[in-house]
């Protein structure tokens, strides 16, 4: 079953994608439609997604991931870092789309962290490392603080929350690039804040800009100072007590 919804969910991409749309490479549809069978197949054992049905999987997962494609290009990031993978939306397919950016992959619940390195593995996906982590622990890790150009999350954290666990992770003059739906204004006036607090710059928010995707929007957040070696705090307290 999860092989034909998976073609299912190609026809519909396909369907869905705008003409000439963001040079994707050789190949990817052969690879995307892989990796919703493999998704698919293994969300029976691990609840990795919610979203389940063909057209839906093409529309919330695939498209979303690939609308950011002309910022990821705008940024051209050589090493980035996806927060919170999950299922691998949206980093692994941006892997697939941009292979000769350095992925890494993060979750940390470790049977995700699990599965999605068993995706790249069958995806044959040389770009992309996969490691089960909290990012405030990256956060103070000399291999990881401020050594990223790019950091992505999707439905990670309220943005301040997000801003604590992204920013530390980028080099100076790298961007948090996070999915949104609807803002409040008190979100993105306290992401401000601890985007400031943290050496970021004021949040700029992008339309997606595909009827498709409805009121689904970007959230850039650009690394303009190191960030204070008081930050990230430890495991959890960004989420007790967000900054802002």
């Amino acid at each position: 079953m999860s092989e034909s919804d998976a073609r299912a969910a190609r026809l519909e991409l396909e369907r869905l994608l705008p003409p000439n749309a963001w040079d994707l490479p050789a190949g990817f549809a052969d690879a995307a439609e892989r990796y919703v069978a493999l998704l698919l197949d293994a969300n029976g054992r691990l609840n990795l997604t919610r979203v389940v049905e063909p057209a839906a999987v093409a529309r919330l997962h695939l498209l979303d991931a690939l609308a950011a494609l002309p910022l990821v290009d705008s940024l051209a990031p050589a090493r980035a870092l996806d927060l919170g993978s999950g299922g691998g939306v949206p980093g692994l397919v941006l892997a697939l789309a941009r292979p000769t950016i350095s992925w890494t992959l993060v979750d940390s619940v470790g049977k995700k962290a699990d599965a999605l390195t068993a995706f790249a593995d069958g995806l044959g996906l040389r770009n992309v490392t996969v490691l089960a982590a909290r990012a405030e622990t990256l956060g103070r890790d000399a291999e990881h603080r401020e050594r990223h150009d790019l950091v992505t999350a999707r439905a990670c954290a309220p943005l301040p929350v997000l801003a604590e666990y992204a920013v530390p992770l980028l080099a100076v003059n790298g961007s948090l690039l996070a999915w949104k739906g609807r803002l409040t204004a008190e979100e993105l006036a306290a992401g401000s804040a601890a985007a400031a607090e943290l050496g970021g710059s004021p949040p700029d928010v992008r339309p997606a800009g595909l009827e498709a995707l409805g009121d689904h929007r970007f959230v850039l957040v650009r690394k303009q100072r190191p960030t204070p070696s008081r930050y990230p705090r430890r495991p959890g307290e960004p989420a007790r007590r967000p900054l802002g």
